[in-house]
């Protein structure tokens, strides 16, 4: 069970660094929107992997690699909150209110975004 974990959290962390750099490079530097996309990523991810859970298509063990191993390495609240106050800090006060309600609005409409489709592909 632990190691399932550990698999999936290391390389869910690895990819949204690359990710991170990946999407970041391509943007200015000012918003976050290397953390805003895998955030995103992960919310959408982890709610097509629960909804396929409660429909009997997805385990406790994959949820447990996935789930929290994966997607618990990929997303990273630490660093939206961590860049959210380097940009309070910069005074960019609207990116800072904008990270803040797209990351909370946006990850919530990708959470149920899965969900709706794992609701599609296996109700």
């Amino acid at each position: 069970m632990i190691l399932s974990v550990m698999l999936g959290a290391g390389i869910g962390a690895a990819c949204r660094w690359l990710l991170d750099q990946a999407v970041q490079n391509r943007h200015d530097r000012m918003f976050p929107w290397g953390t805003f996309t895998v955030n995103m990523l992960g919310s959408f991810a982890l709610g097509v992997l629960l909804g396929a859970q409660s429909f009997g298509q997805a385990s406790a063990e994959l949820v447990l690699l996935l789930g929290v191993g994966f997607c618990g390495g990929f997303t990273t609240f630490s660093t939206f909150t961590f860049e959210t106050v380097r940009l309070v800090e910069r005074g960019s006060w609207g990116n800072a209110a904008a990270n803040v309600i797209a990351s909370v609005g946006v990850g919530l409409l990708a959470a149920i975004a899965g969900w709706q489709l794992a609701t599609l592909l296996w109700q």
